[in-house]
């Protein structure tokens, strides 16, 4: 009796198992309905992400439901939420045409932001397990041409930016040279001017002092000579004749 409640169990819970498998494709189904409806231009990717989650709910591990939710995120203009969902997809598919197609995708995403090292990278895994995937490999060869590119500017671009500093040392050198020339030759203060003129003409007012007080001494010496002459001149005549007396040759 035990035994067939215990098989009884196992029944049922796979009749669960099934009935969840269904209706997770049943969401994806009406996802991708939605995805492909095109009907007055309107554009259902909304909707079509909402079923996908749906799906998501029961089993998070369903990477179809992860591709295609990532796919209508790129449709929304997501590309961020785009990318996470692809990378958990990787995590759980097995199928190598699937990965291929999840590798794609993610390769052209980063090929639209021009991270095109990540791109290149992402192309290879795509091709690895799909090598007959024609418009990956035509999408490799270009992002390997932008990224040669890109490559090349940024070399250049370093070379610029080494010239550029170069001249604006070279031109700030310059400019130091020619205000250290402008500070020699700059006019000194009117202050230190004035100064310098000062001391200029203390010595000369000195050197002017010093001839006023010769000249006064000399003046004054060669009119005491003077005096001392007309003296001496005025004693001669009063004694020349008595000179004249006694001298007898």
């Amino acid at each position: 009796m035990m035994k067939r409640i215990f098989i009884l169990l196992i029944i049922c819970s796979l009749s669960a198992s099934f009935a969840d498998a269904q209706t997770i494709r049943d969401y994806v189904r009406r996802g991708n309905r939605l995805m492909c409806d095109t009907v007055g231009g309107k554009d259902y990717s909304d909707k079509a992400i909402i079923q996908y989650k749906k799906a998501l709910e029961i089993d998070s591990t369903y990477s179809i439901a992860r591709y295609n939710l990532g796919t209508a995120l790129v449709r929304q203009g997501k590309p961020q939420e785009a990318m996470k969902e692809f990378l958990a997809a990787i995590k759980y598919e097995k199928d190598k045409k699937n990965l291929s197609d999840i590798y794609h995708n993610m390769g052209v995403l980063l090929q639209a932001s021009q991270k095109y090292s990540e791109a290149v990278e992402s192309y290879k895994e795509s091709l690895r397990n799909n090598p007959s995937n024609n418009e990956t490999r035509y999408n490799y060869v270009l992002a390997l041409w932008h990224l040669k590119n890109q490559s090349n500017q940024n070399d250049q671009q370093d070379k610029s930016d080494d010239q550029q500093q170069k001249d604006q040392d070279k031109q700030q050198d310059k400019q130091q040279d020619q205000q250290g020339k402008d500070k020699k030759e700059q006019p000194q203060p009117q202050e230190n001017k004035e100064d310098k003129q000062q001391q200029q003409q203390q010595p000369a007012e000195q050197k002017d002092a010093m001839s006023k007080e010769n000249a006064e001494r000399i003046l004054k010496a060669a009119m005491r000579n003077e005096k001392e002459t007309q003296e001496k001149i005025q004693r001669q005549q009063q004694d020349a004749p008595r000179r004249r007396l006694l001298k007898q040759w």
